[in-house]
């Protein structure tokens, strides 16, 4: 029988069909990987007419048997009615799973739902930590929302100089508001803040995560 590896050969190559074919046997035999990958072949209509109640099935499957990527697309769909009804409760749920076992982009969405009160009570301390888990693996926009959190005192004391460190983070790699709040800060800082600050963000984190599903908040 046909491997997992042979269903990704095929999908690179662009044989939709073929991948799906390989990857139908292994998700009756338990394979969450494979469960996922036709939930990504059915939520962008690869090879198959773009269904996404039957992508969100896939994705849940997936979820269930240990994908971390799955669980973020299930939250994700959850929290927009995107194949199925729109649930904030699970969504959380999803995004914490995932979260826990590491997902930066879940850590970036779960802390984005405590900071906006979506299916949870909003709790902006916990939001600073969960941007900050993202942050500090390399996740943009985690750390434009960081250093906005510490710039305004929002779920944690005010830091400037914590706020400059990822407000310049975030802003060297294209984030828009990062941009602005960076400047508006820079004109509320000391200049022994600003020598300070220079040095610290020296040690933001430089590395990125491919792009995945969020939430439109």
């Amino acid at each position: 029988m046909a491997s997992l590896a042979d269903g990704e050969a095929a999908f690179l190559q662009r044989d939709y069909e073929r991948a799906r074919a390989i990857w139908e046997p292994l998700v009756k035999q338990g394979h969450a990987n494979a469960a996922a990958w036709l939930g990504s072949l059915y939520a962008n209509g690869l090879g198959v007419e773009g269904d996404p109640a039957t992508a969100f099935r896939y994705y849940l499957l997936a979820a269930e048997r240990g994908n971390v990527m799955a669980a973020n697309n299930v939250a994700v769909m959850y929290s927009r009615g995107d194949g199925t009804e729109i649930n904030p409760e699970r969504a959380c749920y999803w995004l914490r799973t995932a979260a826990e076992q590491g997902d930066g982009f879940a850590q970036y969405n779960y802390a984005v739902a405590l900071t906006t009160g979506m299916g949870m009570e909003i709790d902006l301390a916990a939001g600073v930590v969960w941007f900050r888990r993202a942050a500090e693996a390399g996740h943009y926009l985690s750390q434009a929302r960081l250093g906005s959190l510490y710039a305004r005192g929002a779920g944690v004391d005010v830091d400037r100089i914590e706020a400059f460190r990822w407000l310049s983070s975030a802003s060297r790699h294209g984030v828009t508001q990062a941009e602005t709040e960076l400047q508006a800060l820079l004109g509320a800082m000391s200049e022994e803040e600003k020598r300070i600050a220079a040095a610290s963000a020296a040690i933001a984190p430089n590395k990125s995560l491919r792009a995945t599903p969020e939430l439109a908040v």
